[in-house]
């Protein structure tokens, strides 16, 4: 994401109005994401948990947008100190930026630019959510979004993106957000689970999504807004940047789709709508660093590569034995050290910098950069998401009774449940389909579930 770059009072820029236009419609199709996040998650969970899940999503958009107004913005993007952290008081309350005032050496508002920068802010958490299905309280979850918005997200954000930070500043190479946001949310979800431990039943009980309707839903709707993610990043149109990485967006979730689908066809015999949204989203995580330093086949190749990586991550939880519900590691981890590592490789140079990668006659030096990224990003965000999890579960608790988590999440923290099946017209099916737990299904079923393709034993 270009900004911070100086310019000469002579060269200073004129507001262009197509630009600003431009990067108010991509904040919106930013913001749609984290609903189309909520559906996708809430596809891939149980009936019990398919309202918290949604919520888990939607809660962000209100806390962190109060965070970031009131100071957010300023801990991101105001004056640098020592590449840790930025602060303007300016900022604070979004109360000291004029109408008409352009952000630094760019032709759109600080106001413009402010609210593309928050719906980032918002579904980087959101992210999160998806490894804690079906065991997190409802307040402690918005207790620990504020928490790690305000230590985690803002600080990061301002290492690769705000004006002296350090990432910035050494040349790490992220467009729109491949370690900010994707190796940010993974690493936390990683460093939250293995404090929470795992959901009753994990690897014994089968844990298949609801709706995978839902679920393709939900990946559509992040594809569709992940063109305002991606191309809105360049904050302009002037040079064609932007476009390149429209449709590097485009070309690497396609390749990743069809990646992840042969991986399966060859693994498990058959070619899934989960695994096509999964593999859809897993090439839009990876091209996200890396979409404005790669040529149209260099996406192909990110997308493929990327596609595979994360179709075999899915399965390390089984392996290793964390409780990744619904794949935030295998995809939003594994996805973004594929794409942020790959610019290493695959920079062409000339296009969103002169940074070449290896292929490109670049040698390691791009590379080794990525690499420092990367480790930087998933340490701190790993460790301290792990302590305000620690922290949480040890004064007011992170997980529901035993005895809720197995009954449904969504009656006892939200009084609600998603479908009424009362109205069903009773029998098997109406009792099948209400019953605890939300799965309708005998033992050693075949199934395609949020752990993915897998036999489960009587």
């Amino acid at each position: 994401m270009p900004q911070g770059i100086p310019t000469l009072a002579a060269e200073a820029p004129a507001l262009s109005a197509a630009n600003t236009g431009f990067l108010l419609i991509c904040s919106a199709l930013v913001m749609l994401m984290t609903p189309g996040l909520a559906f996708f998650y809430g596809g891939m969970v149980r009936v019990k948990s398919t309202l918290n899940m949604l919520m888990m999503s939607f809660i962000s958009l209100g806390i962190v947008t109060l965070l970031w107004v009131l100071y957010g913005f300023g801990l991101a993007f105001g004056t640098d100190t020592g590449g840790i952290i930025g602060w303007s008081s300016d900022y604070a309350g979004l109360s000291g930026i004029g109408l008409t005032e352009l952000w630094d050496g760019y032709t759109v508002p600080v106001y413009v630019f402010a609210v593309f920068q928050l719906m980032f802010a918002v579904i980087t958490p959101a992210l999160i959510s998806g490894a804690l299905a079906d065991r997190v309280k409802f307040g402690a979850w918005a207790l620990f979004i504020t928490l790690w918005a305000t230590v985690v997200y803002f600080p990061v954000a301002h290492w690769v993106w705000g004006a002296g930070g350090w990432l910035f500043e050494m040349g790490v190479i992220d467009f729109a957000g491949g370690t900010a946001v994707h190796i940010n949310a993974g690493a936390a979800a990683l460093g939250v689970i293995l404090v929470i431990g795992k959901r009753i039943g994990f690897k014994k009980d089968p844990m298949r999504p609801h709706s995978l309707p839902l679920v393709m839903l939900g990946a559509a709707l992040l594809w569709f807004g992940w063109f305002g993610f991606n191309a809105g990043s360049w904050l302009g149109n002037d040079d064609g940047v932007g476009a390149v990485m429209f449709v590097n967006t485009q070309v690497a979730a396609a390749a990743a789709m069809l990646a992840w689908l042969g991986y399966e066809k060859l693994r498990h015999g058959a070619c899934t709508t989960l695994g096509a949204a999964s593999g859809a989203v897993a090439g839009l995580v990876a091209i996200t660093p890396a979409g404005g330093a790669v040529s149209p086949l260099g996406a192909i190749a990110v997308g493929a590569i990327s596609g595979v990586l994360c179709a075999l991550a899915v399965g390390w939880k089984f392996k290793l034995g964390y409780d990744d519900s619904l794949d935030v590691i295998g995809v939003h981890l594994v996805g973004g050290i594929a794409g942020s590592l790959l610019v290493g490789f695959f920079a062409t140079g000339g296009v969103q910098s002169e940074a070449k990668g290896l292929f490109y006659g670049g040698g390691l030096e791009q590379l080794g950069k990525q690499a420092i990224g990367v480790a930087a990003v998933l340490a701190y965000s790993l460790v301290v998401s792990a302590a305000l999890a620690f922290a949480l579960d040890r004064t007011i608790g992170m997980r529901v009774d035993e005895e809720v988590e197995i009954s449904g999440i969504d009656q006892h923290e939200h009084a609600e449940t998603a479908y009424d099946f009362s109205g069903a017209g009773g029998g098997t099916g109406s009792r099948t389909a209400a019953a605890p737990g939300g799965d309708a299904q005998g033992s050693g079923d075949l199934l395609v579930t949020a752990d993915r393709t897998r036999k489960v034993d009587a």
